[in-house]
């Protein structure tokens, strides 16, 4: 692997790990777009190296939290994830080599979806949804973690609206991700596509990242949450907007 490759995407997951640090939200979608805009890897590629990094930061933060999730909702989300996440990582390999336009108008539209999540607040409901409806929403996470790596913005609207306790749904979206990733990984090794540019790739971006997440918790932008999401929002959409435009012309 050149150092035209290399370098090029440290800076990219560098910059979304401190985006990620001071806004909560973002890295998996700006290492993606952003990769995949300025045409530095294969979505491929990218996507399997964002699973990665996403299971390995699961990792770090479960420990000690796993008395704080509601295992019904778990399980019920699991029995869609699981599936879908194959149907994600086969659909991928079969468009980035027979249809590369439309792979990446799914990514814009994928992340103009993320980035107008941020605005959207849910309503809170009474009572909690069917557990069928964690299983649908999590299938359509284990697509887009098939796909992309990316399951967060389905499960994270439909989480935040049940009756839960915040700290409950905070642990139970980092254990959903961990299984998205954990399972997605697994099915990327199982079918021989784990290579040396993924693991080069993941091996040099930990420390970036880790380093990026430093600094913005000791120098963090001085500005509110609000306007940090707007901030996010308008990143995001930038992002999106010029990946299907790059996709339809």
């Amino acid at each position: 692997m050149g150092v035209e490759v290399l370098l090029p995407f440290l800076a990219i997951a560098a910059l979304a790990g401190y985006f990620q640090t001071v806004t909560g939200f973002g890295l998996g979608m700006i290492v993606m777009g952003a990769t995949s805009g300025l045409g530095i890897a294969p979505v491929t590629s990218v996507a399997a190296v964002v699973s990665l990094m996403t299971l390995i930061n699961c990792l770090v933060a479960l420990p000690g939290r796993l008395q704080h999730v509601d295992w019904p909702s778990v399980r019920a989300a699991g029995l869609g994830i699981v599936p879908m996440i194959v149907a994600g990582v086969l659909l991928l390999e079969y468009l980035s080599g027979s249809a590369a336009t439309l792979l990446r108008l799914l990514l814009g539209l994928v992340i103009l979806y993320g980035g107008a999540s941020l605005l959207l607040r849910p309503s809170r409901q009474a009572t909690l949804s069917p557990l069928r409806s964690f299983t649908l929403f999590g299938g359509l996470s284990g697509l887009l973690g098939g796909l992309f790596g990316i399951a967060g913005p389905p499960l994270i609207y439909h989480c935040y609206r049940q009756p839960i306790e915040p700290v409950r749904i905070r642990n139970l979206l980092i254990l959903l991700f961990a299984v998205t990733s954990g399972v997605r990984t697994l099915f990327v090794v199982s079918q021989g596509q784990m290579n040396t540019e993924i693991l080069v790739l993941t091996a040099w971006s930990v420390p970036a990242i880790a380093l990026s997440t430093y600094l913005g918790r000791r120098l963090p932008l001085p500005l509110s949450a609000q306007t940090m999401r707007r901030i996010a929002f308008a990143v995001l959409t930038a992002i999106g907007i010029g990946l299907v435009m790059a996709a339809l012309y």
